[in-house]
């Protein structure tokens, strides 16, 4: 996206001022931004990743229902939100980079500025501490 829309780069500054983890796409899903409290969880820092596809970032942190099966792209809250442009939540397991598996919540919503032009998604997530 060569052209950044301004609700964009206000919502990636304030995911960078939060201390929940927030993970931003842009309208076909491509990873846009991470903050640091979402490095935690995912297990590396969004300086090493950047921006990546949609295809590369809904597998690399191997995302697994509660009995242990493969959920694809089309099954995280993000991928929803984006193709839907709806609001998605569900728990499930991660395998983040660093090797850590940990059970998140997350809750995804599109990005729509005040034209309803839809600019892409943002997932709030935590993880599940029980």
């Amino acid at each position: 996206m060569s052209q950044r829309y301004l609700e964009i780069i206000l919502a990636r500054q304030l995911a960078e001022h939060l201390a929940m983890p927030i993970f931003i796409v842009d309208p076909s899903g491509n990873l846009l931004f991470y903050n640091e409290p979402a490095e935690y969880i995912l297990g590396t820092r969004y300086d090493e990743t950047g921006m990546m596809p949609v295809s590369e970032w809904a597998t690399i942190f191997k995302p697994v229902d509660q009995h242990g099966h493969v959920l694809t792209p089309e099954e995280l809250p993000l991928v929803i939100a984006t193709t839907t442009q709806r609001p998605a939540q569900r728990r499930f397991w991660i395998e983040g980079l660093d090797h850590k598996l940990r059970q998140i919540d997350v809750t995804a919503f599109p990005l729509v500025n005040q034209t309803q032009r839809f600019l892409g998604a943002m997932a709030l997530f935590w993880e599940v501490l029980e």
